[in-house]
């Protein structure tokens, strides 16, 4: 019986090479290869006795699985909000595995400091102020899901509770405002005992999913002054809309409530001098989520959590009883978040920023902006396809068009699943105001004019083969 890791330890350098030329065979064929795809299902391999050793599971992966994975990387994938991976944060993901730090402190290693510097590079990036400190998480709902744990520690306080020790149980109903939450902040309200059923829907302004400041404050007064939760939207997922930040933090002066501001990609405004203007406001929150493997473009997996109130983070997070000693002002990782082992998260978003500088993150705003609208007046200008919410940003919502007849769901969901079949471009269906729709969603640092004439190609493609297909269906 062979030694498979010596084997391995001793060809390092040959199995490092193959995963080079994987990648850059990955890379060449990228503007061909699917956006998406409709995987097989897979015969179960079962766990081999005696292992093939890393160059063997290489050729078998690439020769049987890598062709069905999709082009998330690439420039047309504009389902969900996903971005892409830069040059730079590839590199710096890759190094992560090599030096597999566990960040849970500063003691032991560089990697804290410099995730410490990384958020600081962030916030200035973001315009918030310096009393706000933050740390890596998962994604936007982990960051949600920390935001929300320290609202909850703040209203039980205001109770003469302390939940972290003593549970929710002496707590009365805690109350949530909002006018378009995303799914995730359900999520969150219900790991954290909350309860997805205790969030208020606040009335948005009309044809928009902006709150709607006047039926906020009538909720707020509802409430007598008991505190409660507020979740703002910096960038809803349809229409990337925005509540009035400003309008919201001068509410605080009034009412005693939370405030939350979810923008996961919607914060990435504050890089453009055109468009930073929608989250002006967002330095009165008190916590906010920032994703990062979205318009940051590093890979999976990877958000922010700012927050002006640490010590109400530590003492929901904290791995122990007793705080261990460490100063308030420079708590260990491990007290910050749900997670005590954590990935170098930070080195891909270092290496990015250092490599590609404000002005590189505004280019790569500002570009998919405009190709957003670039799609947008093709949508508008097309007898096929029409617009359900103005294009403020770098989402496109739009449905199908067919004369005097409504669209249905199904009708919606056929034609994405044509559209994916294609290969060319994908993108994810919605509802919006009660209509069935499709978004295009432009956050990738490679994407350019270019393709969006491959994508409305692609749209305009499948929709007539809709049209035969219909007609056929009708002799």
């Amino acid at each position: 019986m062979s030694d498979k890791f010596e084997v391995d330890r001793q060809e390092i350098k040959e199995i490092l090479d193959s995963v080079v030329n994987m990648a850059m065979q990955f890379y060449d064929n990228l503007d061909s290869h699917p956006a998406a795809v409709n995987p097989q299902p897979l015969f179960q391999e079962s766990l081999p006795l005696e292992g093939l050793g890393t160059m063997k599971v290489m050729e078998h992966f690439l020769s049987t699985y890598s062709k069905s994975l999709s082009g998330s990387v690439g420039p047309r994938f504009l389902g969900f909000v996903t971005g892409g991976a830069t040059p730079a944060s590839v590199a710096g993901d890759w190094l992560v595995s090599i030096y597999d730090q566990n960040v849970t402190s500063v003691e032991d290693s560089v990697a804290g400091q410099l995730e410490l510097e990384t958020i600081g590079m962030l916030r200035e990036l973001f315009a918030l102020p310096k009393e706000f400190c933050g740390t890596f998480v998962s994604g936007a709902t982990m960051a949600n899901l920390v935001g929300l744990a320290q609202a909850r520690q703040w209203i039980a306080h205001q109770q003469g509770v302390d939940i972290s020790q003593e549970g929710l149980y002496r707590l009365p109903k805690i109350h949530i405002a909002s006018g378009s939450p995303h799914s995730s902040i359900y999520k969150s309200l219900a790991i954290l005992g909350m309860g997805r059923q205790n969030v208020t829907l606040i009335p948005c302004i009309e044809n928009r999913e902006a709150i709607n400041i006047d039926k906020l404050r009538g909720f707020l007064e509802e409430q007598e002054g008991v505190p409660c939760i507020v979740v703002a939207n910096a960038g809803t997922v349809n229409t990337v809309d925005y509540d009035d930040l400003r309008a919201l933090g001068e509410l605080k002066k009034e009412f005693s409530f939370w405030l939350h501001v979810d923008a996961a990609f919607g914060g990435f405004a504050a890089c453009s001098t055109n468009y930073s203007h929608f989250v002006n406001g967002m330095d009165k929150a008190d916590s906010v989520t920032i994703d990062a493997h979205k318009w940051l473009n590093v890979p999976y997996d990877s958000a922010m959590q700012f927050t002006r109130h640490k010590s109400l983070q530590v003492e929901v997070f904290q791995n122990n009883a007793a705080y261990l000693g460490n100063s308030m002002n420079q708590p260990e990782f491990v007290h910050l978040t749900p997670e005590n082992s954590r990935r170098f998260r930070a080195l891909p978003a270092w290496f990015t920023l250092k490599a590609y500088g404000r002005l590189g993150y505004q280019k790569i705003v500002d570009t998919n902006i405009e190709l957003a609208q670039l799609l947008t007046r093709k949508i508008q200008l097309s007898d096929r396809f029409e617009l359900l919410a103005p294009t403020r940003l770098n989402v496109v919502c739009f449905t199908l068009s067919l004369k005097d007849k409504k669209i249905s769901y199904e009708e919606v969901q056929r034609f994405l699943d044509t559209l994916k079949e294609d290969g060319r471009v994908f993108m994810t269906p919605t509802m919006y105001q009660g209509r069935p729709g499709i978004r295009a969603a432009f956050s990738n640092w490679r994407t350019s004019a270019q393709d969006i004439e491959i994508i409305w190609n692609a749209l305009n493609k499948v929709s007539m083969s809709n049209d035969s297909s219909n007609a056929e269906k009708r002799e």
